[in-house]
């Protein structure tokens, strides 16, 4: 029985940094895409942009921070 625990513990896992990745992705290139076009038309706004197409990359961090706490604390 620990065995079956311990793998869906390992699935769970990886569904969790899986999805969060595909959503920060698709969120990157939406603001990404966003960034460039307001780039081009104003330089100026480049530093702000920067900032605002990195900000989805936060949700693989707490992908992360889920799977290794399902990993080491419910995993043994």
């Amino acid at each position: 029985m620990a065995e079956i625990t311990t793998g869906l513990i390992a699935i769970g896992a990886g569904i969790a940094i899986g999805f969060s990745a595909l959503g920060s992705g698709i969120g990157q290139g939406i603001a990404s895409s966003a960034a460039a076009g307001a780039t081009a038309e104003d330089e100026s706004l480049l530093a702000k942009m920067l900032v605002f197409a990195a900000l989805p990359e936060t949700q693989v961090i707490f992908g992360f921070v889920i799977a290794i706490i399902l990993l080491f604390v419910f995993g043994g």
